[in-house]
């Protein structure tokens, strides 16, 4: 054989080992957090019928498995109680790979349109809340960490994903989501435990653009041939980002959902709670660990000027709220008091602190059990007409209703369906009702609360969480 066959040969030789060399999925890889006291997979690619062993450091027990024709391997590890122990997982093909710095403890997906991947650092002409402050003392939090997956579109369904898990520090945390980070630190902080965030999210993105071809083909008004979905905004297509982002982190074992979306979809509120609740029964079935949490955001009060959504982001706030009685173990968090009347036409409000530690607040209520943590604003429940005046009971008012004089928001009408401001709303502290009265309806026969575009209310319970918008009327 001569030099160049030689030098062929071990070139090849070389190159089938390269290839051979077992390779984690983006998710599984060094400082990731994983879920603690639980069964979590951990997958990758290797060479076609591969053995492949997984040993971690917390126990020293070897898992095997084998890769499939294709190389793709899948395999469960035991992880202990959370803790801020960094561990290692050595994987071995015949050649070993270890990663380092991992964590034990809650890991939760985030997903959604640009409100919830709204970084720190703000986005350009939309500013968050003391970012500065956030981003600069970030490294206090050590228990927080992120993995971002890049935005992508694909008309093919993806198996894996670009990116790597930071860990907050004043040069990393800039870009985590500022909703996603608020939740995740305000979690670590109660349970003493790392929190980790898989953030899935892409600005603009309607409900459909989180869902499968198999489910998308039974809506009549959704294309999915190429030519019908490019002739979408580009940020609101469907299916393309179910393909390219949520798909291949499907593996990843988590505790649950938090989700902020919906603005999106204003135009087309009237199917937003049954396809939002497809959407999350899918994705439980994707997951398949069962009837996992999925907490979600109202959308906030803006001023939509485009004809198609005037006016209506109040009807898909309603269907988000319908929405928590059609998923079960879902709650909705109300965010009408966390905008700034400067924020009119800001469809990003800046404040994403009360945001996610509101979601936070849910999560340790709901699903951590710590019934300490109050979540429930005050809900509409009935009301009753005496004279030209309305009285409005609300559920969830067990600390009462913590304001009682210039209560804002209300408006009623009469059987000529115009609504006008309330002149005149008063508590009835003696049964906690809502007293409304305009002199321009003497015989009124419907009440609203804040719904519209953007109107901001002032009614309160305990903990000060808002009066979710709410009508009586179904004109």
């Amino acid at each position: 054989m001569n030099t160049r066959k030689l030098l062929t040969t071990a070139l090849i030789a070389i190159s089938m080992g390269l290839n051979a060399k077992v390779k984690p999925s983006a998710l599984i890889g060094d400082s990731m957090i994983l879920q603690q006291q639980t069964e979590v997979n951990l997958w990758g690619e290797a060479s076609p019928d591969a053995s492949i062993v997984v040993t971690p450091s917390w126990d020293g027990q070897s898992y095997t498995c084998k890769a499939d024709k294709k190389g793709q391997w899948i395999l469960k590890v035991k992880t202990p109680e959370g803790g801020y122990t960094p561990y290692e997982i050595t994987i071995d093909d015949g050649e070993k790979l270890t990663l380092k710095n991992i964590l034990i403890g809650e890991v939760w997906l985030a997903s959604g349109q640009s409100n919830m991947e709204m970084p720190l650092k703000g986005f350009g002409g939309c500013c968050i809340m003391n970012g500065m402050e956030e981003i600069a003392y970030s490294a206090e939090n050590k228990g927080v960490r992120m993995f971002t997956v890049p935005k992508r579109q694909t008309y093919e369904v993806q198996t894996n994903c670009e990116g790597q898990w930071n860990i907050a520090s004043p040069s990393t945390s800039g870009d985590f989501s500022a909703t996603a980070y608020h939740f995740a630190t305000s979690l670590s902080r109660v349970l003493q435990l790392p929190v980790g965030i898989v953030s899935c999210a892409y600005g603009g993105a309607t409900v459909e653009s989180w869902m499968p071809k198999e489910i998308l083909q039974n809506y009549k008004d959704i294309p999915l041939d190429k030519e019908g979905l490019e002739k979408w905004l580009e940020w609101e297509r469907p299916l393309l980002k179910y393909n390219a982002m949520l798909y291949p982190v499907k593996n990843y074992t988590i505790k649950g959902f938090i989700w902020y979306q919906g603005e999106s979809n204003v135009r087309r509120y009237e199917t937003y709670t049954e396809r939002f609740a497809t959407m999350v029964q899918h994705w439980r079935e994707l997951w398949g660990q069962g009837e996992l949490p999925f907490y979600y955001v109202e959308i906030a009060p803006y001023d939509y000027d485009n004809p198609a959504e005037d006016e209506k982001s109040a009807f898909l706030r309603e269907a988000q709220f319908k929405a928590q009685s059609v998923i079960p173990n879902s709650f909705m968090v109300c965010t009408n008091d966390l905008v700034e009347p400067f924020e009119r036409m800001n469809i990003h409000p800046r404040n994403k602190t009360d945001v996610g530690r509101r979601l936070s607040f849910a999560a340790l209520n709901l699903t951590y059990g710590q019934k300490q943590f109050f979540i429930h604003g005050p809900q509409y429940k009935s009301h009753r007409i005496d004279g030209d005046k309305i009285y409005v009971s609300f559920d969830h008012i067990e600390m009462g209703l913590c304001r009682n004089i210039d209560l804002q928001g209300f408006e009623i009408a009469g059987e000529n369906k115009v609504f006008y401001p309330a002149e005149q709303v008063t508590l009835q502290w003696q049964t906690n009702e809502v007293v409304i009265r305009s002199s321009k309806v003497l015989q009124p026969v419907a009440v609203r609360y804040c719904f519209h575009d953007f109107q901001v209310g002032t009614l309160i319970g305990g903990f000060e969480l808002p009066a979710i918008p709410f009508r009586t009327d179904n004109w």
